[in-house]
This record gives structure tokens, sequence and C-alpha cells, in this order.
């Protein structure tokens, strides 16, 4: 099983899932982490990849709320593509567009208000990481 988390650093858990440059990966094998891979996003908000097609980086608010819309569609398609090999993506928050997006792609995805990644990795292990979805979501 692998395990996504969305950072900045490579230590603490990001709290805007668009805004974070990695993903911090964990294989984990019979409930101990095998591997760590540090893994540079090429989407989201300020990935150099999104930059060159301007209508990817168009932002429509629809009646569902952000993250909804054609654009927001096509950078989460991008976005899960990068995380085919995961089975969980955890994030601080992230809008509900790509929540559901990142559901439908078939992760589970965990928002969390833990801050260290070692934290929500001890956590997962033990089957205590919490998620918040319903709160982090805007």
């Amino acid at each position: 099983m692998k395990i996504a988390i969305v950072t900045m650093d490579g230590e603490t858990v990001s709290q805007h899932f668009g805004r974070s440059p990695y993903y911090k990966i964990y294989t984990i094998e019979d409930g101990d982490p095998v591997s760590v891979e540090m893994r540079r996003r090429g989407t989201g908000h300020f990935a150099p990849s999104a930059d060159d097609d301007p209508h990817v980086m168009e932002h429509h608010v629809d009646e569902r709320g952000h993250g909804f819309d054609e654009g927001a569609r096509v950078r989460h398609t991008m976005m899960a593509a990068e995380l085919s090999d995961c089975d969980v993506l955890v994030a601080g928050g992230m809008g509900r567009g790509a929540y559901e997006s990142f559901r439908h792609a078939g992760l589970q995805v965990i928002l969390t208000d833990l801050l260290d990644i070692n934290d929500v990795v001890n956590a997962w292990v033990n089957g205590t990481l919490k998620n918040m979805g319903e709160e982090r979501t805007d």
C-alpha cells in the first residue's frame, strides 16, 4: 500500500493541497513503512507544467462550488494520474471538487489536522487516522 502526503518541506502536512509542491510517499507493508519517496508535483497552482496551458489554469465556479468546473476537472485528473500508483492521499485541506475528484479516481482521501508527517504515518499504521473531510474542505 502507498500513502501520498502533500507537503511543502517533507516534514509537515501541507494545509492547502493545491499549493503544495511535493508528495511524500510511503510504502507500507505488513504495518511497517518499508520505503519513502519525495516526489515533485507536476500539477497544481505552482506547478511549472500547468502554466503551459492557459485553459488548464482557468478557475470558474459552477453551481456546486469551487473545483467542479471543467478546468478543475482537467487539473484534478492530471493530479490523480501523478498518484496512480498510490492508494491513499493525505492533506490538511482541499476544495470539495478536488476531494470528490480524487475519491472518484479511486484514492482514499484523508484530510487531517495532524501536522507532522510521522504522526500521520503512525496513525495510519495504528488505524487511528481520522478523516476530517467534511470539516476541512471548502
